[in-house]
């Protein structure tokens, strides 16, 4: 800007355009910094990512459906498919004493309403009425809509306590694959999207068997959910666009293989966890802190933790940040509507395209 113009201009103006010029390097600056800490954290917690990938042969098997499963010829790719006839899943060979979960993922296109896309923890097939889980749920949507997706955790058979939180993305899941991660440790639990935290569980003495402590499979599913899915299950899948493939790859395993029947777990995970816990993405940097605020007060639109009419008293594993409280109300839901309109009712376990081991390994013969 070129300030001789102002020479001839009264004083009152000249302060004016001084102020104005002012706030916009404020603004400028501040909307700068933001970005640039989000982008530096992305690009620094790609150097402590680098885990050793797997085929899907070295360590998955078939869940349900395997003639709707689609291998590359490398085995490092796997499409899981939905059509008129059934849905399908992948599963972990092992379960694992805590763990880091993560794959590259790229989510149906066109209309996907109805769909969920799952990939997440459980132990539901051995400890049926006392299981542990860790979600990731995509949402699919009706065409020209945006898919979302839900984080969730339970402990000890504790469904009637749900953990939900809900988020919109800034990108479109359907382009190009990305990076979905959760880590599980006996003290923290984080979910990541493309190496940025989303969501971090610290384990305290007050939350007592609601902390998923016992060993768990990684599995991942794609299914019919209509009943819920999309605006409260008033959009149902549209087989018209069938087939719908979720593609997974860069799948990633690491953990304390275990046989979750012994009563007591081997000593041999000890220095396993203890090496889990030192890694890098196992502790949220500073900058990675920033990002996590970023996005959770711009995409998070649902979160237990400030429902109050659901839990008056916020469980206890609960931070509120205030900058967060402001933005929801008591039903734990945004205070400003979305530019879709989602489904926010709480919802039962429901069928998650899950079947028992026994189930599973028939469906490997189909």
């Amino acid at each position: 800007m070129d300030y001789v113009l102002h020479a001839s201009l009264p004083s009152s103006l000249v302060s004016l355009s001084l102020l104005f010029f002012l706030f916009f390097i404020i603004i400028t600056t501040t909307t700068t910094t933001s970005s640039s800490s989000f982008h530096a954290a992305a690009a620094a917690a790609t150097t402590v990512f680098n885990s050793t990938t797997l085929t899907f042969g070295e360590a998955y098997s078939p869940l349900f459906s395997k003639f709707n499963i689609q291998r590359s010829r490398d085995d490092k790719t796997v499409g899981l498919l939905l059509n008129r006839f059934s849905g399908s899943g992948f599963i972990s060979s092992d379960y694992y004493n805590y763990g880091f979960f993560s794959a590259s993922i790229k989510m149906p296109s066109e209309h996907t309403a109805g769909i969920v896309v799952a990939f997440y923890t459980s132990n539901v097939d051995t400890f049926e009425k006392n299981h542990d889980e860790l979600d990731i749920e995509f949402l699919g949507n009706v065409k020209g809509k945006p898919w979302r997706f839900q984080t969730n955790m339970y402990g000890n058979g504790s469904v009637s306590r749900g953990r939900e939180e809900r988020y919109r993305m800034w990108f479109d899941p359907t382009k190009d694959s990305h990076r979905y991660s959760i880590l599980w440790t006996p003290k923290n639990i984080i979910f990541y999207v493309d190496e940025i935290p989303i969501r971090e569980v610290v384990c305290n003495a007050a939350m007592r068997g609601d902390y998923p402590s016992k060993p768990m499979s990684l599995y991942a599913t794609i299914w019919d959910a209509s009943s819920w899915a999309t605006d409260g299950g008033k959009e149902k899948v549209d087989y018209k666009y069938e087939p719908f493939i979720a593609e997974f790859k860069d799948l990633v395993l690491d953990g304390c293989i275990v046989d979750p029947t012994e009563q007591i777990l081997s000593s041999n995970c000890t220095d396993m966890i203890t090496g889990l816990m030192a890694r890098g993405y196992s502790t949220i940097s500073p900058e990675g802190r920033k990002s996590m605020k970023w996005f959770r007060e711009k995409y998070m639109y649902y979160s237990y933790c400030y429902d109050n009419v659901r839990y008056p008293v916020p469980p206890p594993e609960c931070v509120i940040v205030p900058s967060e409280r402001e933005l929801f109300m008591n039903s734990g839901r945004l205070r400003t509507k979305m530019k879709f309109h989602g489904s926010h009712r709480s919802r039962g376990h429901g069928r998650r395209g899950k079947t028992n081991r026994r189930r599973s390994k028939e469906a490997v013969i189909m």
